[in-house]
């Protein structure tokens, strides 16, 4: 069955660093855009980024431009979120998700999901 399994969240200080991983099976990883979202507590789920199924071009949300960088590797089935210059405000839960379009931001365009890993950032 398709399985979508994060790791790499934890507690980091405003400023830090984190890289998340994202595992994919159970399905054709490298046809699929897979993308990075995350929800805090009270509020909707939003889109974080997104990577092209090739890995070719990638997409960011307003608020982590410059910060974050999503990236991919289809041979280990694995989609990455390097984020920088973390802020208190990062703090969430993060999700990985697979789409169709790496354009795609709305959560409901993305077909299958991960559980989720928290990251906490303290000011």
């Amino acid at each position: 069955q398709v399985q979508l399994v994060e790791s790499g969240g934890g507690l980091v200080q405003a400023g830090g660093s984190l890289r998340l991983s994202c595992a994919a099976s159970g399905y054709a990883f490298s046809s699929y855009a897979m993308g990075w979202f995350r929800q805090a507590p009270g509020k909707e789920r939003e889109f974080v980024a997104a990577v092209k199924f090739n890995g070719v071009s990638t997409s960011y949300a307003d608020s982590v431009q410059g910060r974050v960088t999503i990236s991919r590797d289809n041979n280990q089935k694995t989609v990455y979120l390097q984020m920088n210059s973390l802020k208190p405000e990062d703090t969430a839960v993060y999700y990985c998700a697979a789409g169709y379009f790496y354009t795609d931001q709305d959560p409901r365009d993305y077909d299958y999901w991960g559980q989720g890993t928290q990251v906490t950032v303290s000011s």
